[in-house]
């Protein structure tokens, strides 16, 4: 008798927790039953796949090796079965989205108000992460879809240009709109307070790398982790400005967004999906959708 499903769990269970009796109690199974199923599949496969000596228990050359095989066709069954539920016209469905911070504060909202728009019967998941993390999701099939900047990409992700972002001056100063006001000088901008995204954001890296080239040095009077707080402090504080995407603009009328002179560098967004993975109806029809709406809302193209 060949191994089965239930087999590969239960030593994937093993390696992961170290001990029976760890990966019996996840498993909610007794540990001579958990025992029991093992060697029933080293008998299947005709190999030891666990080393049992010691405190704990860990997996053999050969145990690697079916562990390795056994991961990847997990996750193709389970896309398998998310396969065979897909319906092709959307009345149910289900997406798994991530992105970076920066998108959750000016572009979630506007997606999953349309994909609830247009499809009312599909669940969406959403999740914030950094880019590299975002990768291996894709790759672990723990996410359908990313939205992330355009960049060296791991092996086995594909990225698809989606708009051009522009970053901004953005202060709380009323005047003429963005067309008609002139650009502000960076060396300018040199005396001017700001409050900015913890050094640890991707953005802030990019604006300070601007700064540096220009050979200036405002002072950061306020860093936060969030653009919500950020904003909210700007709009609260007349004499902070700081840096975002002019797009958070778009629906913050008490921000202002004001072009410097010369320009902070543009970034292109990408969606990335994994290779060669399965795409399901709704990832097909969410793809279109994100164009839709960042060719609606007036983003620069990429």
């Amino acid at each position: 008798m060949g191994p089965e499903l239930r087999h590969v769990r239960y030593l994937l269970a093993v390696a992961e927790h170290g001990t029976f009796t760890r990966a019996a109690e996840a498993l909610h199974i007794s540990q001579p039953t958990l025992s029991q199923q093992i060697k029933q599949l080293e008998r299947a496969v005709g190999a030891l796949l666990l080393d049992r000596g010691g405190r704990g228990v860990r997996l053999t050359d050969a145990g690697e090796a079916y562990v390795y095989y056994a991961r990847r066709a997990l996750t193709e069954l389970a896309a398998a079965d998310r396969a065979v539920l897909d319906v092709a016209d959307l009345s149910r469905g289900h997406l798994r989205l991530a992105m970076t911070p920066t998108f959750t504060a000016y572009l979630v909202g506007p997606l999953a108000q349309e994909l609830h728009t247009r499809h009312p019967g599909v669940t969406l998941q959403v999740h914030e992460m950094p880019q590299d993390r975002i990768e291996t999701s894709l790759l672990a099939d723990e996410i359908d879809l990313g939205v992330a900047f355009a960049a060296a990409h791991l092996p086995g992700v594909t990225a698809t240009a989606l708009f051009t972002e522009t970053l901004s001056l953005v202060t709380t100063a009323a005047g003429p709109g963005p067309g008609e006001r002139q650009p502000m000088p960076v060396a300018d901008l040199a005396q001017q307070s700001l409050a900015l995204l913890s050094p640890d954001f991707a953005t802030r890296r990019h604006i300070d790398r601007y700064f540096a080239e220009h050979h200036i040095s405002p002072p950061v009077t306020v860093e936060a982790n969030t653009i919500q707080a950020l904003s909210d402090i700007v709009r609260r504080t007349p004499d902070l400005a700081t840096v975002l995407p002019e797009a958070i603009t778009h629906d913050h009328p008490h921000l202002t967004p004001v072009r410097l002179d010369p320009p902070l560098p543009t970034r292109t967004v990408t969606l990335l999906h994994r290779e060669s993975a399965y795409r399901s109806a709704v990832a097909r029809a969410f793809v279109r959708l994100a164009r839709d709406v960042v060719r609606e809302r007036g983003y620069a193209p990429a």
